[in-house]
């Protein structure tokens, strides 16, 4: 049996022990973005949307989303999350929104999986609030660009 489709006995599943790692900074920066059409866009950006503010609230609905990692993904460790920032841009020529965010934290496991759920989140809400007008729109290029801290250091895309 290939290492790949490889389980245990019980067929179980279990966090990874992190009870001997050390205490460091670790950082993550995370990114994506959702392209729509071009009068969707416009509405966005003048924030005439009927719904509101649609990035004001992707943002928090990516820091919310970042804070509670944990609870949505299986086997991620809980953090206690020291920094989160999610920066949103418009780029016109081609009708779409880059999202990109930092998470940090003092802790023993890193935050990359925070990173990569608050850009989704952010993502996904911006979806939610502008389906109305545009089912059309699409997520794509979410990766994570950088990492820092821990037992194996830096790493960058």
């Amino acid at each position: 049996m290939s290492k790949l489709t490889h389980f245990n006995d019980k067929g179980s599943a279990h966090m990874v022990d992190i009870g001997q790692k050390s205490i460091t900074h670790r950082i993550a920066i995370a990114s994506g973005s959702i392209s729509m059409q071009a009068e969707t866009l416009s509405l966005i950006e003048a924030g005439s949307h009927k719904k509101g503010d649609v990035l004001g609230i992707a943002r928090i609905a990516g820091i919310m989303a970042a804070k509670k990692t944990s609870e949505l993904i299986p086997l991620c460790h809980p953090l206690t999350l020291t920094h989160i920032n999610i920066d949103l841009s418009i780029t016109k020529e081609t009708d779409s929104i880059y999202c990109e965010c930092r998470t940090e934290t003092e802790g023993k496991t890193g935050v990359e999986m925070e990173a990569l759920t608050a850009v989704q989140i952010t993502l996904l809400t911006i979806y939610d609030m502008c389906k109305a007008v545009d089912r059309g729109m699409t997520m794509s290029d979410i990766k994570l660009l950088k990492k820092s801290g821990g037992k194996s250091g830096a790493w960058e895309r």
